[in-house]
């Protein structure tokens, strides 16, 4: 892959302690990273934790951006933010770019059987049906490490070939491991600015980890 390739990576950062809630937010990154690992640019949105958003809020943050040289958009995972579910066919198309969701675990149990223990009655089945949407789980083998690879957009072949491009060393993707730094720091300024004001201090852990 050559240079000059540009990915725009999204993460996540929440407090651990914070709990689901119509005003409970997680601080969404875009970083646009090159395939040389050229930081090319940022911008930042929130989605609600526990809520259905957050595929609006990855939108918002490529619209933000304007960026027509970017070619790929990676996610950290696809249930952020308390499996607010991301619709990664629903970003394929409003942003016409290969998406690929990447994760670095195993998972303990499918994301389906999570979902019934924390959701019920509409809630559930919105979700479900946005799940239900979503491609396969590939393992790929990444320098030393595994990940799981979804996407849509593109053939199995040029999703390994994207991720392998954008991780030159360990396993998460430039792009990701950007984003994920930037979220975080964007997280902690909300934090200290709600501190301030509040007069209280973060004793949150962070949850930023993708599933």
């Amino acid at each position: 892959m050559k240079p000059g390739v540009r990915a725009l990576g999204v993460a996540e950062s929440y407090a651990g302690r914070d709990r689901p809630g119509e005003d409970v937010r997680s601080t969404l990154a875009g970083a646009v990273v090159r395939a040389d690992r050229v930081l090319d640019g940022l911008a930042f949105d929130t989605c609600t934790v526990g809520g259905t958003d957050a595929t609006d809020a990855v939108a918002r943050l490529w619209s933000d951006l304007d960026r027509p040289d970017v070619r790929y958009l990676l996610l950290a995972g696809v249930a952020p933010a308390w499996y607010n579910l991301l619709d990664l066919g629903a970003l394929h198309d409003r942003t016409d770019r290969p998406v690929l969701a990447v994760t670095f675990e195993p998972s303990d149990e499918p994301l389906s059987d999570a979902l019934a223990r924390a959701f019920s009655g509409a809630a559930l089945d919105a979700r479900l049906e946005t799940f239900e949407r979503l491609p396969a789980r590939s393992r790929l083998r990444v320098n030393d490490q595994v990940v799981f690879v979804r996407s849509v957009g593109c053939g199995a072949g040029e999703a390994r070939d994207v991720v392998r491009a954008f991780t030159p060393e360990g396993g998460r993707p430039e792009p990701l491991r950007v984003a994920r730094l930037a979220a975080r720091a964007g997280r902690t300024l909300l934090e200290d600015e709600h501190a301030d004001d509040d007069g209280d201090g973060d004793d949150g852990e962070d949850e930023d980890e993708p599933v």
